[in-house]
């Protein structure tokens, strides 16, 4: 299946339909007339300095994402949508511009086609999305968008999620290709092969218990197609002015379609968060395991979000990772001209899950602030090294405009 190439099909078709159908023509042209823009931009400074380069990297970039959203005919929506990344300095290793001597930050430039989507409802408590799209599953963990890069990852595929059961989601995927962050010209901006997603969500009063099935094969990377199947639970309890969050998962994972390696791996996490007002204290432990011959792979995550914001751990090395971590948040609403600021403080301790090595350990720190749809955004990772990787420094000065919620 190629999905975009059968809703360019069907898009060429729609107008022929509209003639067949004396009462066709109505519907379509109130569709057109009632979609809506998608207009998403961003203005990133990003600037890492890595032990073992002589030079920082300094990357400028500039993201616009700019599409629309018709209305409903025939119970189907179309979503089309283009994404430009453009450096306006380049003295930085984007993957592709060939220049070795700097750090990697993987915001190449970039025009593609972002997301190209029929959505369908005609089948009762039903969606049914056909094309280039965006799949956010649970915290990202395993399935994400990787928002935080500036070219996103989307999928080529058919998902279809139910919720006709009172308090039950069932949420099902065929994939053919993921759309990756590396931008066209790169030789791995792309993996093909049949893979397919299978995610359950049951809400309790106490919680939501998910259940997942994630069986990956790519032609690009055989290494990386796998079998994961786990559980998740998360949920949180209120009393007089103080919140108490918690989660925890489950996953094990082994080769699956032509991957030549044969390992096992198990991954587990915990987290607790107490907050009172706009400030909060948590932490956890996150486990993605190795057997010393392939660590624990999640090659459709949004990795920035976990490991430690400098990006140390985006591949689990042979050994696994434990990251235990502490973080610290306040966050309060019309503050100045902003209508929100928030603070995030992160501390994080690695050590290898098999054989007890010290990794390093890193801090994060991150200021953000809303004024109606602008958000600026200034962060700093710090990693230091014991026995694993580089020193790591990043710092990203950060403005974005969105037009849509999302």
């Amino acid at each position: 299946m190629n999905a975009v190439r059968v809703i360019v099909a069907v898009a060429l078709c729609l107008p022929l339909a509209a003639r067949a159908d004396d009462g066709a023509t109505d519907p379509l042209a109130a569709a057109i007339t009632s979609a809506t823009p998608i207009v998403n931009l961003r203005l990133r400074s990003e600037t890492v300095g890595q032990d073992g380069f002589a030079d920082e990297a300094h990357a400028v970039t500039l993201r616009a994402r700019l599409g629309f959203q018709t209305g409903e005919a025939w119970n189907t929506s179309l979503l089309a949508e283009g994404d430009f990344n453009r450096p306006l300095d380049g003295r930085y290793d984007s993957t592709t511009n060939h220049r070795l001597g700097y750090p990697i930050v993987a915001d190449p430039t970039n025009t593609a086609l972002n997301r190209l989507e029929l959505v369908n409802t005609a089948l009762p408590d039903t969606n049914v999305t056909l094309g280039r799209q965006r799949i956010n599953l649970d915290d990202q963990r395993f399935v994400g968008s990787v928002g935080f890069r500036q070219n996103e990852q989307t999928f080529d595929s058919l998902r279809v999620a139910n919720h006709a059961i009172r308090n039950l989601t069932l949420d099902v995927t065929y994939l053919d290709r993921v759309n990756r962050v590396f931008g066209r010209d790169s030789p791995v901006g792309h993996f093909t092969g049949s893979s397919y997603l299978a995610h359950a969500a049951y809400r309790t009063p106490i919680g939501e218990l998910t259940g997942f099935g994630y069986w990956l094969a790519f032609h690009q990377d055989l290494a990386d197609s796998s079998r994961t199947v786990g559980a998740r639970f998360r949920g949180g309890r209120k009393w007089d002015r103080w919140t108490l969050r918690y989660a925890a998962a489950y996953a094990h994972q082994d080769p699956y379609g032509e991957n030549p390696l044969h390992f096992a791996a198990d991954y587990y996490a915990g987290a607790v968060t107490l907050g009172r007002g706009g400030a909060s204290l948590g932490g956890g432990i996150e486990v993605m395991g190795g057997d010393g011959v392939k660590g624990f792979t999640t090659p459709l995550a949004t990795l920035h979000k976990f490991d430690g914001w400098a990006d140390v751990f985006l591949t689990t090395p042979v050994n696994g990772v434990e990251d235990r971590y502490a973080s610290l948040g306040y966050s309060v609403a019309r503050f100045v001209a902003l209508d929100r600021l928030t603070v995030t403080a992160i501390y994080h301790d690695f050590r290898a899950a098999r054989l007890g090595l010290h990794y390093g350990t890193e801090g994060d720190l991150q200021v953000l602030g809303r004024w109606h749809r602008v958000t600026g955004i200034v962060a700093f990772a710090d990693y230091a090294r014991d026995r694993f990787a580089s020193d790591t420094r990043k710092l990203w000065l950060e403005i974005d405009y969105s037009l849509n919620d999302e």
